[in-house]
């Protein structure tokens, strides 16, 4: 990022603030706002367009970028399946999900609502494992 662009995004961090505070009109907030997300969006562009352009003369850098962007995050923690037991594996997981999304929409049920309790960050193994429950009413 170029220092006009730090600098941009600097700005609409500071309008943030001053918005949440009162001090800063909303219209104000979101031309900011705009302004730093053409900037961002003109500066990947020109970087992907570069890439593009330079990807006979340096494969490297192309593939790196690439790869970049393929990455993958877990977005599921732990759940407890029907008998209490903790579910680590992702086709555990998705039977579990899947178990309990088939009984809402299969209507055996008449009303469910899933309750995942949310952890703190990844340290899954210092805090309470999240949990899909049933409601019976």
């Amino acid at each position: 990022m170029n220092k006009e662009l730090l600098g941009k995004v600097k700005h609409k961090k500071e309008a943030y603030r001053g918005w949440k505070q009162g001090q800063v009109a909303w219209k104000e907030y979101r031309e900011t706002v705009r302004a730093a997300r053409e900037q961002v969006r003109k500066a990947k562009a020109l970087i992907e367009i570069s890439l593009a352009r330079d990807v006979k003369d340096n494969k490297k850098s192309f593939y790196r970028y690439v790869s970049e962007k393929r990455g993958t995050r877990e977005n599921v923690g732990p759940l407890r399946n029907e008998t209490g037991n903790l579910v680590t594996q992702d086709m555990e997981k998705a039977e579990v999900l899947n178990n309990f999304f088939a009984l809402v929409f299969s209507g055996k049920c008449s009303s469910h609502t899933g309750q995942v309790a949310e952890g703190k960050g990844r340290d899954w193994e210092n805090a309470e494992p999240p949990t899909v429950e049933e409601d019976h009413v």
